[in-house]
Order: structure tokens, then C-alpha cells, then sequence
């Protein structure tokens, strides 16, 4: 016993806290490893995006630089009036942004001009006088070295221009070389060349735009600011944009990261919780294995001792009457009295374990025939008279005329109240004569036929009514408590009246009685009947007192 004390210490204080720290440390490394992988997808998708979005830049800004090496090809210092001629011819196919060309001394002078605007002078001299008053005046040109491109990318008079620029040193003389480049051809046929893109399917592939520094959007769709959608400015021409990138399925692909992401969250919950919940089964389990252990410990002994009790009577008095030490003939009939009220004391409980190992096995099936309850509870009551008027408890029987015929085994049913009785016996209080007094009733009530036993003893504390009709449980009045005084059982009785008030399709429980006590009441329902009708045979109710009277046609012979 202090081996297994130890061992159940053991397994309380060391494996239970060491289990839920196992499981605490894999939850936080699971959940950890779960985040970071989340992190690692959302990372790879914005990674991916945001290279898209770079290399989209990128082509526009290729595209009009290629242009402006084009035009610094064909741009020569040396033969400025050839300009026109050089660049014209091919101007639509090699350089189709670039507006106008414009060349200027290093005293801010233009001295050579081609434009492809025809007849639109008016904006063309409206530019010169831009670029020379305040463009000239924007650009890096002390820091710039010679023959190197730059761009100039500003608003100016609410319109937005973008200029290509380079230096050129001729004969020791320095140009400064200018390409206005048509910012609405740009957005009307250059952006949708390079942007628009399908998947084979047809589908886009995914959505760009072109919005300005306060957000307006230059060109292609609005799109919805998501965590997937990224924007870049371009590297060096329109660097006052910005190029934005969304995926075509962005709302779709940050619902199923968020959706894989709860997933996997909830599956390691869960499985936390099922390792949780499992080790708690397992130690309820055990534990619940150790206290029934423990009751059949005692089970064992409280039979015991109901069996040694009832044989060490009828050992005792048949000695003394076989020996004839016997004062008188009453005496000899109150022995005779005792040995037969001990041996259906003996009897009785010999047939609770054997009907309660039944019920163990699986094979407490009872047989279920059209019977009479009030008949039963009757001969129940018969079988206990005996044992009640050496207790000096009176049974009072009431019975119900007119109760219909159900389907009972009434072996069972008479076992069940024969155990409630019992029960009753040893609980009742001994204080008065108004108080050893055991009511049996018998009525129809609800759709069934309610069997209750009533008694005036201590009764059955709160906590204790579900209890005590499982096995081996036996309530907190059954200890010595000065007004029952050593009352013993072996846990098993209120079991088997559970199991055939069940076996029947009814019920069992107890309730507090009137003024004090306890009412232990079993059900059986009237529709379990092939003939559930109100049938009158004559009976009459039966009211016993001081001692216990049946209906005419006898007893039977005991069942305990």
C-alpha cells in the first residue's frame, strides 16, 4: 500500500507537471515555428512582388533611355544645322516620346532646335522660355561630367515635364544637349506596351498603375491598398512617380495565407488540447481506478462482516437450541424467530452480489411479463416483516386501487424494493415510537407507476443523492453519527435498484422526505405495457400498521 502511495504521489506531483511543460514547450515551439513560417510566405510573396514592381520600372526607364542614346547619336555639336535632317526621318520609330531637341551655349542660348510638333510653334517657344528661365536653373549641371545622362522629372505651371539632358565638349567649347520627351504620349502608348500583360489563360497576370507624389493615379486601374500590393518609383526619368504592383489574386491569396494561417494555429490548439485533454483522462482515469479499487477494498470487507454477522447468530442460537439451554418455549420460538430472520438477512444479500456480478458481466437481462406492482411491493414487504418487528420499526404499506398491469420481472422489482426496505431499516431513527415508522407507497403518477419508500431517519445529505447509487458508494449517514449507530452495508444495493429501475425504462432516485428523512423512489412507466389501461380487479387499498398485512392469496417464499 505504501509502495502504491508513493507511486501515485509520484505520478500526481513529477509526471503530470513534467507532461504539461512537454506540452507547454512544444505549443510554444510549434506556434513560434508556425508564425516564422507565415512570416516566411508573406515575405516571399511581397519579395516576389516587389521585384515585379522593380523590373516594371526598370523597362520604362530602358525604354527612354534608349531613346535618349538614339538622340545623343545623332545630336553632333559640330554640325548643328544638319539637326533637323539627322533626326526627323527616323524620329517616329527610334526616339517616339522625344517631342523636341534642343541644344544650348554655355550662355543659356538656343542655339539649335527640331521639334516633331508641326504646327504647334506657340508650345514650342513656350518650352524654350521654360527651359532657359527655370529648368536650366534645376539641373546638376556644375557637378554633371561631361557626356553623362541625366533627367529632369517636375511640374511646372501645373504641367508635368521630363527632360534628358547631357553635356558635349566640341573644339574646346561646351553644348548642353536637351530632349523634351511628350509625358501624354508616354502615359497614352508607351505605359500600356509595357504593362499590360495576360496569364494564357487571358486573365491578367496582375494589376499596375501610375500614381503621382500626392496619389493620383496617371495611369491603369485603382487598385486596393493590401498587404501584397507594393509601389516603386522609377529609377531615373519619371522619378517623381511611383509604379504600384498588386497581384491579380491578391485579395484571394492574403485571405488563404490568413486562412492557412488560422488553419495551422487551430491544428496545433487542438492538438495541445487532445494531448492535454488525454493526460488529464489518463490521471482521471487512474485515479478513478484507485478509488474504485479502494471501494471494493471495503466492499469486500463490509460483506464480510454481513456475512460473518447473520451466521454467527444462527451458529450461536442453533447451538444453544441444539444443546437445549433453552429457559422456555417462548425462548425457543423467539431463537427459531432470530435464525430465520438472520438466514433471509443472509440469503438476501447473497442474491444482491450474485444479481450485482449479473449486472458486472452484462447479464443482468431481466424477463419482462405483464405483472401487478402493488402484488410485488406487497410480497416485498412480506418477506421483511420479521426483521421490522424485531427492529420495532412499523411498515405502513399504501397501495393504489385500479393500477394497471405492466411489463416487470418481478423477481427484479421485488429485489429492488426489497433493498430500498432494507436500506430503510437500518437508517431509521430510533428516538420515538412516532418515528420508527417505514412508508411503502404505490401510485400512478405521470405515465407511471412510482414505488417510494419513506423513512424518518437522518437522511441523505445533498452532495450524496447521485452518489449513492453507484457501486460500491455508500452515503455520509452510513458511519456512526449517534442516531445510527454502526449502520453497515455492502454499496451495492442502491446500485441494483438503479440498474433494474433502468432495465424497466424508468428511474431511481431519492428526494428529502415530508418533515425529515429520505423518500427513495423507483418508476416504471405504464407504456411499457401491451395493455397500458386502468384495470379495476377488485383490490382494495391496502393501509398496514403496527406490523404488516399482504392481500388476500398469501406470500411468497423470500427473494433477497
Amino acid at each position: 500500500m505504501r509502495t502504491t502511495t508513493r507511486r501515485d504521489r509520484l505520478l500526481s506531483v513529477v509526471i503530470l507537471p513534467a507532461v504539461l511543460i512537454a506540452v507547454g514547450v512544444l505549443a510554444y515551439f510549434t506556434f513560434r515555428t508556425t508564425l516564422q513560417l507565415e512570416t516566411l510566405r508573406r515575405q516571399s510573396v511581397l519579395e516576389s512582388t516587389i521585384g515585379l514592381a522593380t523590373e516594371k520600372a526598370d523597362r520604362l526607364d530602358k525604354r527612354i533611355i534608349t531613346e535618349d542614346n538614339v538622340a545623343i547619336a545623332i545630336v553632333d555639336p559640330a554640325h548643328l544645322d544638319e539637326l533637323s535632317e539627322r533626326w526627323l526621318p527616323t524620329a517616329q520609330r527610334e526616339t517616339p516620346t522625344i517631342r523636341a531637341i534642343l541644344v544650348l551655349s554655355e550662355q543659356r542660348t538656343v542655339i539649335a532646335f527640331a521639334s516633331r510638333a508641326g504646327g504647334a510653334w506657340g508650345e514650342e517657344e513656350a518650352f524654350r522660355r521654360l527651359l532657359v528661365e527655370r529648368m536650366h536653373a534645376d539641373m546638376e549641371l556644375a557637378a554633371q561630367p561631361v557626356d553623362e545622362l541625366r533627367h529632369l522629372h517636375r511640374d511646372y505651371r501645373g504641367q508635368g515635364y521630363l527632360v534628358s539632358y547631357w553635356k558635349r565638349e566640341v573644339a574646346g567649347r561646351r553644348y548642353l544637349i536637351v530632349a523634351w520627351h511628350d509625358i501624354g504620349r508616354i502615359v497614352k502608348d508607351t505605359l500600356p506596351s509595357l504593362y499590360t500583360e495576360t496569364a494564357p489563360g487571358g486573365a491578367p497576370q496582375s494589376r499596375v498603375n501610375v500614381v503621382d507624389e500626392d496619389g493620383r493615379i496617371i495611369y491603369g486601374p485603382p487598385l486596393r491598398s493590401g498587404e501584397f500590393t507594393v509601389g516603386v518609383r522609377f529609377p531615373t526619368t519619371l522619378y517623381d512617380w511611383r509604379l504600384q504592383v498588386s497581384p491579380s489574386a491578391s485579395e484571394e491569396l492574403a485571405a488563404r495565407v490568413q486562412s492557412r494561417k488560422t488553419l495551422e494555429l487551430l491544428f496545433v490548439t487542438l492538438s495541445c488540447v487532445v494531448i492535454v485533454a488525454g493526460v488529464a483522462t489518463i490521471l482521471f482515469a487512474v485515479q478513478k481506478e484507485r478509488r474504485l479499487n479502494a471501494l471494493k477494498s471495503e466492499f469486500i470487507a463490509n460483506v464480510s462482516h454481513e456475512l460473518k454477522t447473520p451466521l454467527a447468530l444462527v451458529r450461536m442460537f442453533a447451538e444453544m437450541l441444539q444443546t437445549g439451554r433453552v429457559a422456555s418455549e417462548a425462548k425457543r420460538q423467539e431463537y427459531l424467530e432470530i435464525i430465520v430472520g438472520e438466514s433471509e438477512r443472509l440469503s438476501g444479500l447473497i442474491e444482491n452480489v450474485l444479481d450485482f456480478a449479473k449486472v458486472e458481466r452484462g447479464k443482468g437481462a431481466y424477463e419482462l411479463l405483464e405483472g401487478h406492482v402493488g402484488d410485488v411491493v406487497a410480497r416485498a414487504v412480506q418477506v421483511l416483516r420479521y426483521r421490522a418487528e424485531r427492529d420495532e420499526v412499523r411498515l405502513e404499506l399504501d397501495i393504489d386501487d385500479a393500477l394497471p398491469p405492466v411489463r416487470i420481472d418481478e423477481r427484479a422489482i421485488q429485489l429492488a424494493v426489497i433493498n430500498l426496505i432494507d436500506n430503510a431499516l437500518k437508517y431509521a431513527a430510533k428516538t420515538s415510537t412516532d418515528s420508527n415508522v417505514v412508508t411503502i407507497s404505490v401510485k400512478r403518477e405521470a405515465g407511471a407507476i412510482a414505488v417510494r419508500v419513506i423513512d424518518r431517519g437522518p437522511g441523505v445529505a445533498a452532495e450524496d443523492r447521485e452518489r449513492i447509487f453507484e457501486r460500491f458508494v455508500r452515503g455520509k449517514s452510513s458511519a456512526s453519527d449517534g442516531s445510527t449507530p454502526g449502520a453497515r452495508g455492502s454499496g451495492i444495493g442502491l446500485a441494483l435498484v438503479k440498474h433494474i429501475a433502468d432495465s424497466h425504462g424508468g428511474r431511481a432516485w431519492v428526494e428529502p422526505g415530508a418533515e425529515r428523512g429520505s423518500a427513495f423512489v423507483v418508476t416504471i412507466p405504464i407504456a411499457n405495457s401491451h395493455a397500458a389501461i386502468d384495470e379495476t380487479s377488485g383490490r382494495d387499498s391496502v393501509k398496514v400498521s403496527e406490523g404488516v398485512s399482504v392481500p388476500t392469496g398469501g406470500s411468497d417464499a423470500p427473494h433477497a
